[in-house]
């Protein structure tokens, strides 16, 4: 089947390309055509864009999008989906005592059944936010994977591996099986962080690095207790240890980055380390704010994540942009500190490249049709004085009225696709809740 999306506002992502009238063709899963329209098309008007039901395999399906925008899905580098099970159970605490006191007690009895609702639930806040593909670390992730795939979603995971979890052998296992052509879900190597694996653990996950040549993530320099700790127990701060264990040898990045030492820098530097930002739950857990424009100096590549939904509590990405760029200018005490278009790289390109997703970075020929679309039409995006900075600065998820993971339409003007159910998820959700948080009632 291909679809044909005319009269469209093009933000294809390819560095230098500004925003377009024209046209983007879809055949099955992949991008076929992006450019000028192939016929003259109507100048935009305020309708709203009607998409047609399913058609047969052989059809050509027209989608005039009145002058809306097209741009890439966003790419949340860093969650943890099955948390949404967990949403505003504990808050207001600091990172380590909402960790100990709250979240791993209730983790305990979370089963694998659970896991997979949790999961859908936080899939269809991903949809309605434009996202279309994360970097999850979480447990159970076989029944993960299943969930992704019952939802048609892109889903990298990396391993969340500590002393209270699998076996280290499990990442092997995972990342040997997970990684196979065409298929929406694959994995990275990677496990939950310095201070929940011991030193034995560790030198198990170096050696699974090393076997398989493959880059490895994990959570780092997330609070300054974490990186104070690592010193006491080490003599070097989390990033500058982990190195020395041998576990960025072939690349890799690290989850929040946000209290860094000048080692933890050269490191990132000398083996091209990705950091995925999460202002949102480091705001909430009044973690700090990440030295973002300093990455950007030295060359550091950013990417965006939302971070659980426990500790966030939402899956929005246009918050997310929002305060990216705003943190990163209260840190600098400099309104020019980071610009809206660097954020939207963050936000598609660079987390495609920190996830592996070399399919999935722009709007070009040959690459994989996740793809978004923004209702320009709203009052949040009027006068379009400038797109792109309207999204970073005013834009919302009422904005999002298309999203698309692999050529297929999950999302589409308020409505999830057919085969999605969002009240047996709500009511699986709920059951499991009052099972496992609520148990005496």
């Amino acid at each position: 089947m291909t679809i044909r999306f005319h009269n469209a506002r093009i933000l294809t992502m390819n560095a230098g390309e500004e925003i377009y009238l024209g046209e983007l063709h879809v055949t099955d899963s992949r991008i076929t055509y992006v450019g000028p329209s192939a016929t003259p098309t109507p100048a935009a008007t305020l309708a709203a864009v009607e998409f047609p039901a399913t058609a047969g395999a052989d059809s050509v399906i027209d989608i005039d999008c009145h002058g809306n925008l097209l741009m890439p899905g966003f790419k949340n580098a860093h969650a943890h989906s099955g948390m949404s099970m967990l949403r505003s159970l504990a808050d207001d605490k600091p990172l380590h005592a909402w960790l100990n006191e709250d979240i791993f007690p209730v983790e305990a009895r979370l089963t694998g059944e659970d896991i997979y609702w949790a999961s859908q639930l936080s899939v269809l806040e991903y949809l309605t936010s434009g996202i279309t593909a994360c970097f999850d670390m979480y447990m159970e992730q076989e029944d993960v994977a299943r969930a992704m795939d019952d939802m048609g979603f892109r889903c990298v995971q990396t391993g969340g591996v500590n002393d209270f979890s699998k076996d280290v052998r499990w990442i092997d296992y995972m990342y040997n099986k997970y990684n196979q052509p065409g298929s929406l879900q694959s994995y990275q190597l990677g496990f939950h962080a310095e201070y929940t694996t011991n030193m034995d653990n560790l030198k198990a996950i170096g050696s699974v690095v090393q076997k398989n040549h493959a880059p490895l993530y994990v959570h780092a320099c997330e609070t300054k207790e974490e990186v104070e700790g690592c010193l006491q127990r080490y003599g070097k701060t989390p990033v500058a240890f982990l190195d020395s264990l041998g576990f960025f040898d072939y690349g890799g990045g690290i989850y929040h980055g946000v209290h860094m030492s000048e080692a933890d820098y050269e490191v990132m530097q000398r083996r091209g380390l990705y950091v995925v930002t999460n202002p949102g739950s480091n705001t909430k857990l009044s973690s700090g704010i990440a030295p973002i424009t300093e990455y950007l100096r030295r060359g550091i590549p950013v990417a965006i994540g939302t971070d659980g939904p426990a500790s966030n509590n939402c899956l929005d990405f246009f918050r997310e942009m929002f305060l990216v760029t705003g943190l990163a200018k209260l840190r600098e005490h400099d309104a020019s500190a980071l610009d809206a278009r660097e954020v939207l790289t963050m936000a598609t390109v660079n987390g495609a490249r920190a996830m592996h997703l070399s399919e999935c970075e722009t709007l070009s020929p040959g690459q994989k049709a996740d793809i978004i679309m923004l209702d320009l039409w709203q009052p949040n995006m009027q006068p379009l004085n400038n797109i792109a900075k309207n999204i970073v600065y005013s834009g919302s998820k009422q904005n999002i009225c298309m999203t698309m993971i692999d050529g297929r339409i999950l999302y589409q003007n308020g409505k999830f696709a057919n085969g999605i159910d969002p009240a047996t998820i709500y009511r699986k959700v709920e059951e499991i809740k009052r099972r496992v948080i609520m148990p005496a009632e």
